[in-house]
């Protein structure tokens, strides 16, 4: 009895020692992990680009890798400087607006509004008010909110330094990805094997195939529809669509589409008397913020062969429990998972009869 004591005793502390080994390890590894598994991302869904690429450079990796490299810098820096250019360029404008605030003078209150069921006479109280107040009136009591929206500003500003840090090292990472892609593939892959046979290995091929469908699908759409708005705003005249183009792309990223940005925008070009602006954009609205119904199938296909409504739940689900990366960490777990039940299943439907139900020969 003594024997299968000790040899508890020692697998448990192998097993515990080997856990802390693990923790350890993460918890030093920890303000790189968000840089690693996004240089990671980026490099598995833009791994044929970078082999296309060094087909036509003479198959010489490092000029490949420095293209990629800096197409990921410009990828960020250009969004960046085209939102400070259009920021300082309509400074003029949010100038006026303001000053033009302090001269604001409402008209009395529409008579249906007081028609309203339940909130009728109280959107009335508080539009006589505000029009008793004036301009004036209202600055001093927006000015507590924009207090707070000042304060907002500030920490999202410090926090901005460690976003541009982060992708800085991302761009790093990735370059380093690029480099020695093939050599990182296989010890990942021989990982897998030998974690779980030849069904981890294509688990890890499949989260491969996961991530090219999500870039493909999610991203790629985000793209097209983000650009195909920020157009039409700007041939539509409206202000500000360098910045309603960004918003517009984080919006399709989650999945919540550019119609709540265009949508606003034709209200606006409508509300300042540009009727026929107003209807080209409507008509672009319908169209760009359909464009995904189609488009987005089309390429998650491409990517890799599985169900369109998981690549979506693992979307929208592992950007509200993960963030920003969720969106590609949620779409590999789901697709991993969904593809070993699947296999599991599978097996039952072929595994053997047990002996004791296999038919006897008759002598």
């Amino acid at each position: 009895m003594t024997e299968p004591r000790q040899e508890l005793a020692r697998v448990t502390l192998s097993v515990l020692s080997l856990g802390l080994l693990i923790l350890g390890s993460l918890w030093i590894l920890r303000p790189f992990l968000g840089a690693v598994i996004w240089a990671t991302m980026v490099v598995v869904a833009t791994w044929p680009l970078l082999l296309w690429l060094q087909r036509r450079l003479w198959n010489h990796r490092a000029l490949a890798t420095a293209i990629m490299t800096s197409t990921l810098l410009l990828v960020f820096v250009v969004p960046l400087t085209l939102a400070i250019v259009t920021i300082v360029s309509e400074s003029d404008r949010l100038i006026g607006w303001g000053r033009a605030l302090t001269n604001l003078r409402l008209s009395e209150p529409p008579e249906f509004l007081a028609k309203v069921p339940i909130i009728g006479a109280k959107l009335v109280a508080a539009w006589e008010q505000a029009v008793a107040s004036g301009g004036e009136g209202l600055i001093a009591k927006a000015a507590p909110y924009a207090n707070d929206i000042v304060r907002w500003f500030v920490s999202e500003m410090g926090s901005l330094g460690f976003i541009v840090v982060q992708f800085l090292l991302t761009v790093v990472l990735a370059a380093v990805m690029y480099s020695g892609g093939e050599g990182a593939a296989a010890a990942v892959r021989r990982f897998g094997r030998r974690l779980a046979g030849e069904r981890g290995e294509n688990a890890v091929v499949l989260a491969g195939q996961a991530i090219r469908a999500v870039a493909l699908g999610v991203g790629v759409t985000a793209i097209v529809q983000s650009v195909a708005g920020g157009i039409a705003l700007a041939i539509a005249g409206v202000p500000f669509a360098g910045l309603l183009t960004a918003v517009m792309f984080m919006l399709c990223i989650a999945q919540l589409g550019p119609i709540l940005v265009l949508l606003p925008a034709v209200i606006w070009t409508f509300w300042s008397g540009a009727t026929g602006w107003g209807i080209f954009l409507l008509v672009c609205t319908a169209v760009i913020g359909t464009m995904d119904n189609f488009l987005r199938p089309i390429l998650i296909k491409r990517g890799a062969d599985l169900p369109l409504l998981l690549i979506l739940a693992g979307v929208i689900g592992g950007l509200l429990a993960f963030g920003l990366v969720g969106i590609f960490v949620g779409p590999v777990v789901l697709a991993v998972a969904y593809k070993l039940l699947g296999d599991w299943i599978a097996e039952a439907d072929v595994a053997p009869a047990p002996a004791s139900e296999r038919p006897t020969a008759r002598r």
